[in-house]
């Protein structure tokens, strides 16, 4: 006999329309429940509540059955609360962790479309729109969830199975992570870690790429920054700072790092050959093979995705200047972002964009990158997430990949704790929401998602 969620798998390979409210089983509803409640709670840096967020999972932890000495809300700052709960097992195997972040990236409802409210849960079109609805309150949602099912199912696992959701992911100085890992160790300590960072890619509605991230870039901006003695506007030279900034980004908009493929990305080429076409195809295993020649790398670099694979990348993303109308400007500034190969010298980078900026204007890094050891992309782990990615949706190619944005994963690789960037949730290939407008995923996707990641994590926890 099907179950409820077999069913709806059914339904949505034959096409027919996602599951709503009213078709939902009866866990469904519960982690819809879950990830209504967690993107309704504003947890946007500074002043958004995560502390609230972690209560709140808290609360339905605890009402599911779970001791309270296995539920603990840690709040070493104010507004910044983290929640960590322990299923536990035999204790025959060290533990399986589970890692989300609950606090996300600002958005305002006059940047939105109309009718949609980023901090308003709202399922539209077979889309659950919100902010975090991807990044990462999904993921956060389907463990709460799915760990509430296997506790009143009475599933005893070899290993205990940790969910911690966290804060400070996305921006403030108050990380989760770092401080568990600093204070409270026991609490995550893990033979392995599952967290966002990886994702599937659907092509024209089918699956076609699930991607599990095994290392990531290093995260550092740098400040542009000009000045100028300033004076009258009516009375302007050729000497301004704002032209002098804006003059850095235009040579920087132009400019490209050295491509340096490592071993995440050829090993992604070899796995993309067989299901890219053409020149791109060729450009993949021309990588994987380690003998690219700069066409290969001009053409890869055509998208946007394996671009970010090939090299630092370093981009304009906030600029601001002046302090009158009407007067000359004496003092400019651009952020620029900069997502750093692992391997690549931080220095070196900033010797760089020096060079790009030109004597008018100061470049300076805030703050330092943090590097990581990539995970082992063989392991027995990494075999059990491809066997049930392709059991899952047949004919998916199962990559391992070099994560282009900044997660906590990185901390937990630099303590020793192997960590799998995967979540089964996908996307339509070139659609990228997160931290942008509309941030959205399809009903359809969330659900098999919640489905795959249950499988993961019971096969996981029984060590297979």
């Amino acid at each position: 006999m099907k179950t409820p969620i077999s069913i709806a798998l059914v339904v949505f390979a034959l096409g027919l329309p996602a599951a709503s409210a009213q078709s939902l089983s009866p866990h469904q509803q519960l982690t819809r429940d879950i990830y209504r409640e967690l993107v309704e709670i504003r947890t946007v840096h500074p002043d958004g509540d995560n502390t609230a967020a972690a209560r709140a999972m808290a609360r339905r932890l605890l009402e599911a059955g779970f001791d309270a000495k296995d539920v603990e809300v840690l709040e070493p700052h104010p507004l910044k609360g983290n929640v960590v709960v322990r299923l536990r097992g035999t204790g025959e195997l060290k533990p399986l962790l589970l890692l989300a972040h609950l606090d996300v990236v600002e958005a305002k409802a006059e940047d939105w479309s109309d009718g949609l409210d980023p901090f308003k849960f709202t399922e539209r079109d077979g889309f659950y729109y919100g902010r975090g609805v991807i990044d990462d309150k999904a993921m956060a949602a389907i463990f709460v969830a799915n760990l509430i099912k296997a506790k009143r199912e009475g599933w005893q696992p070899k290993r205990d199975v940790i969910v911690a959701l966290t804060a400070d992911e996305e921006t403030g100085g108050h990380n989760g992570v770092a401080w568990l890992l600093k204070n409270r160790r026991e609490l995550v300590d893990a033979a392995v870690a599952l967290n966002e960072g990886g994702g599937g890619q659907y092509r024209k509605g089918k699956p076609h790429v699930q991607s599990v991230q095994v290392s990531e870039k290093m995260y550092l901006s740098f400040d542009f920054e000009a000045t100028h003695p300033g004076g009258h506007s009516s009375q302007p030279g050729r000497e301004n700072a704002i032209y002098d900034v804006a003059a850095a980004l235009e040579r920087l908009s132009h400019f490209d790092l050295p491509a340096r493929p490592n071993e995440a990305m050829r090993a992604m080429a070899a796995q993309l050959v067989e299901v890219e076409t053409g020149e791109m195809a060729k450009a993949l295993a021309a990588v994987a093979a380690n003998r690219a020649t700069n066409e290969d790398y001009r053409v890869l670099s055509r998208s946007a995705r394996y671009n970010s694979q090939l090299r630092t990348t370093c981009v304009a993303t906030r600029i601001e200047g002046g302090h009158a109308d009407n007067a000359l400007p004496q003092r400019a500034k651009a952020t620029v972002n900069c997502r750093i190969l692992p391997g690549d010298d931080p220095d070196f980078i900033g010797s760089e964009l020096q060079r790009v900026a030109g004597d008018r204007v100061k470049v300076s890094p805030r703050g330092s990158a943090r590097k990581s050891e990539p995970t082992d992309s063989q392991s027995p782990f990494m075999k059990t997430i491809e066997r049930l990615s392709v059991a899952m949706w047949p004919g998916v190619t199962v990559v391992p990949v070099m994560g282009t944005g900044a997660t906590d994963g990185s901390r937990l690789r630099n303590v020793g704790i192997p960590v799998y960037g995967v979540s089964g949730l996908f996307v339509e290939s070139g659609e990228n929401r997160l931290h942008g407008r509309d941030e959205r995923i399809s009903v359809k996707a969330f659900y098999e998602g919640a489905e795959f990641l249950d499988r993961l994590v019971r096969a996981l926890g029984n060590g297979e």
